[in-house]
Order: structure tokens, then C-alpha cells, then sequence
């Protein structure tokens, strides 16, 4: 068999890497265009966006756990299915009432709260049912692919819902996303999901239970959750302050700091293309200490800023921000799945999902401090919070690995 036979990824998994490329495009297209059409539409305020914005936050804090419960009892194909079927009801109703004349900032609040559900749903589930596509030496490669669909989305879905409603109108922007959350539903239907051994039938709590403490045990996964909690409040620390410190200090225009931000979208799909070959050069666990350590060195960059008040040298920031991180989501997602029994990825996979709440505490550290100080001790603190994630990962047993773990199975097929 030759070479380009053996990485060729299966069929079945490309039809789930289309239906992410799908699905993620969809949810950036509608959370793009809700706030616009809360404003251009509806006429609210900068407080009623916020609150708007709330809503379509909270399903990934509420909804991440029962999505990994139901993931690991039932089929992920179907569950997925079912989550993006909803979100595309969900965005249909939206357009019925534009068209209709009858939409209301409650309304557009409730149904992007459900789409949104559908979101969480799918962010669980397929990396719990990527492994059960693919076979063990191409998870890495697998990964990649879904990544690469997701920062694609990340980069062109605002600008795309912008465009549309801008050009031609709010009803065609969620038609566009509800046709192509139907479109991920029907090739979904298509993806062959083996059968699963039957799980035994506990109590909600039991189950929950069962993966906190698979996570806080062990050596490997115990500090990857650590790192992402630092990381993520860290980056939103410098995404918050970014915008009137980049108007005030860096004398940035509007433009200037949309291109300025669009670096970090540049960096994570250059990341996501680059991830395959970077992790068929380095050891394992050096590839997984990069985002860290990249990340780090971002903060520093940005940091320099406050001395150097050079709009490329927070450009650079930014791309290094998305080009290692990226990187650092894919190995470390390909850990997961190959160190977790498959009876648990996905409450594993939602107890990662969680790491992202420690966003809003990033935000807040930045009203906090900014408002008693200013924008650069921001800066400065993330600085020591992109060191403190940074030490947790080199302190790990994690970047010692040569090369990917073995896929471990379930504790009674062993």
C-alpha cells in the first residue's frame, strides 16, 4: 500500500469535516449578524447588545456537560444531527419573523439562545466521534481538518454576515446560515458511526462524576485543562482592553483595528494548515508545549507595544496568537482522544468545553484593572498570566511524550 494511500483520510470523515465546514460557517454567519440586526433593525442600545450577547454566550456554560452526558450514552451522529437540525429551526424562525415584520429584541435573544444549544451540542460530539472514523495514526491529521473548517469559519463567517445584511439585508444573512446548517443535517445522515458497546444506565450525577475525576486524575490531561483555563482568561484580558488602546495609544482608525485583529484569524488558519507537518516533525510533546510558549511570547510582543506603539508589532502579536494556540488545540485534542476510553470523550470533551468559562473572568479582571489603572497594566498582567499557563505545561509530564499515546480502550473491553 502505498504512501498517499495510508493518509488518505476515510470518506465517512470527510462527509463530518464538510458538515463542521457547514455548520461552524453557519453559527459565525448568525452571530455576526444578530448584534447588527439588534441595531440596524430593532434601534437598541449598547447595553441591550450586551445583554443580547449574554444570551448567546451562556448555552456553552449551561450545556456543555448534559451535551457530553448525551454523548457518551447515545449515538454522537445522531445527537449531532439533531443539535444542527435545531439550530436550523431556530434560524428559520428568526428569518419568519424579519419577514413577517414581528421580530423583537426578546425573541432574537431566545432564538439565538437555541441555536447556540445546537452549537454547544455539535463542539462536544464530534471530537468524541472523530476517533471512531479514523484510525489512530491520522487522528492528528483528522484534527487538523476540523480545525482548519473552524478557523476558515472564524475568519471569513463575520465579515460574510456583515456583507450580507449590509448589502442585502438581515432575512438573507440567517437564510444563508439556516441553508447551511441544513446542509451539515443531511451530510451527517450520511456518516456510518459504528455501533458501541451499551453503557450502563447511572443517575446524571454518577456519570459526571466519573469524568471530573478521570480529568483532575490524570497526569496528562489534569495540565492541558489548567493551561486552557490560564490561557483563556489571559487572551481575553488583551482582547477587552485591545480596541480603545489601540485607538489611544497606537492611534489605530476603525479599519486599522479590524486588520489589526484580523491577524489573529490569518495566524490560526496559517496554524491549522501547517499543524499536520509540524506534528510529523517534532516530538509529540514539544508540539504541544508551542501554543504555550507562543502564546507567551504574544503577550510579550503586545506588551512591547507600550514602548514601541507599533500597529505591526500588534499585528504579529495577534497572528502568533492564533498561529500557535491552533496548534496547540489540535495536540492536544489528539491526547484527549487517544489517552480517554471512548465511553468517555465526550463528558471529557465537555469538561474541556468548560475551560472556556474562565473567558468572562478575563473580562472582568480587564474592567477591573483598567478602569483603576489603564489599558497597558492589562497588558502587563497578561504577561504573567501567559508565563503562569506557559510553566504549568513545561512543568508536565505532557511535553516529555516522543511521539502520540496509544489509544486506550474501555476498562471491560480491556
Amino acid at each position: 500500500m502505498s504512501q498517499g494511500s495510508i493518509e488518505r483520510l476515510p470518506d465517512t470523515f470527510n462527509r463530518l469535516a464538510w458538515s463542521n465546514l457547514a455548520a461552524q460557517s453557519a453559527e459565525q454567519i448568525a452571530l455576526a449578524a444578530a448584534p447588527i440586526v439588534a441595531v440596524l433593525l430593532l434601534g437598541v442600545g449598547e447595553g441591550q447588545t450586551g445583554l443580547l450577547q449574554t444570551a448567546l454566550t451562556l448555552p456553552f456554560v449551561l450545556f456543555a456537560i448534559p451535551a457530553g452526558l448525551l454523548a457518551d450514552r447515545i449515538s454522537r451522529r445522531a445527537l449531532m444531527a439533531s443539535a444542527e437540525a435545531l439550530r436550523a429551526a431556530a434560524l428559520l424562525m428568526i428569518l419568519a419573523l424579519i419577514w413577517f415584520g414581528v421580530l423583537t429584541l426578546p425573541l432574537l435573544a431566545l432564538l439565538g439562545f437555541v441555536a447556540v444549544c445546537g452549537t454547544v451540542v455539535y463542539s462536544v460530539a464530534a471530537p468524541s466521534l472523530v476517533p471512531s472514523l479514523v484510525p489512530s495514526q491520522l487522528l492528528s491529521a483528522a484534527n487538523a481538518r476540523i480545525e482548519l473548517a473552524r478557523t476558515v469559519a472564524f475568519a471569513s463567517g463575520p465579515a460574510l454576515g456583515g456583507v450580507l445584511v449590509g448589502f442585502v439585508g438581515a432575512a438573507p444573512a440567517f437564510g444563508c446560515a439556516a441553508a447551511l446548517s441544513i446542509i451539515a443535517v443531511v451530510l451527517l445522515s450520511g456518516i456510518y458511526e459504528p455501533a458501541r458497546k451499551p453503557v450502563q444506565r447511572r443517575r446524571p450525577m454518577q456519570d459526571l462524576a466519573e469524568g471530573l475525576a478521570f480529568v483532575a486524575q490524570h497526569p496528562l490531561l489534569r495540565p492541558v485543562f489548567v493551561t486552557q483555563l490560564i490561557f483563556s482568561a489571559a487572551s481575553f484580558l488583551v482582547l477587552a482592553v485591545f480596541v480603545p488602546y489601540a485607538v489611544r495609544h497606537l492611534g489605530l482608525s476603525a479599519s486599522g483595528v479590524g486588520a489589526t485583529l484580523a491577524m489573529y484569524g490569518v495566524g490560526m488558519v496559517v496554524g491549522a494548515l501547517l499543524a499536520t507537518r509540524v506534528m510529523k516533525r517534532l516530538p509529540f510533546g514539544t508540539v504541544i508545549a508551542l501554543g504555550p510558549v507562543t502564546g507567551f511570547v504574544a503577550s510579550m510582543v503586545m506588551a512591547l507595544t507600550t514602548f514601541i506603539p507599533s500597529p505591526l508589532l500588534a499585528g504579529l502579536s495577534f497572528f502568533l496568537l492564533g498561529v500557535g494556540p491552533i496548534i496547540w488545540v489540535i495536540s492536544t485534542v489528539t491526547l484527549r482522544q487517544s489517552v480517554t476510553p471512548p465511553s468517555l470523550l465526550g463528558r471529557v470533551s465537555a469538561i474541556n468545553i468548560l475551560s472556556y468559562g474562565a473567558r468572562p473572568i478575563g473580562t472582568g479582571i480587564a474592567a477591573l484593572v483598567g478602569g483603576l489603572y489603564n489599558a497597558e497594566a492589562c497588558l502587563y498582567l497578561a504577561v504573567a498570566g501567559f508565563a503562569w499557563q506557559a510553566v504549568v505545561i513545561l512543568m508536565s509530564p505532557a511535553v516529555a511524550l516522543e511521539a502520540q499515546p496509544e489509544m486506550v480502550g474501555d476498562p471491560a473491553q480491556a
